[in-house]
């Protein structure tokens, strides 16, 4: 995959499947995870490098992004702009 423009392409980390506490989480309660690596990245806008290298473990908003699913693997398509924290 080679994203285009400021756009990244960002692999989910798993959503939770227990509390801190030991209590084992529903599917129908699980939240959608907001941390996930790097996999791909565009080459930027004209006059903005990106910061963003492959392999960075990002957190991003709730609600960013395009959700794809390639060859059985989740992914989300996003701009940088929508990354709040490389970690």
């Amino acid at each position: 995959m080679k994203p285009t423009n400021d756009r990244v392409v960002i692999k989910s980390a798993p959503a939770e499947e227990k509390t801190s506490g030991g209590i084992i989480i529903p599917d129908t309660a699980k939240e959608k995870p907001q941390r996930g690596e790097v996999i791909a990245v565009g080459p930027g806008k004209k006059d903005e490098p990106m910061t963003v290298t492959v392999g960075d473990t990002v957190l991003y908003g709730k609600y960013a992004g395009q959700e794809v699913t390639i060859d059985g693997n989740d992914y989300l398509i996003m701009r940088e702009d929508d990354i709040l924290v490389v970690i």
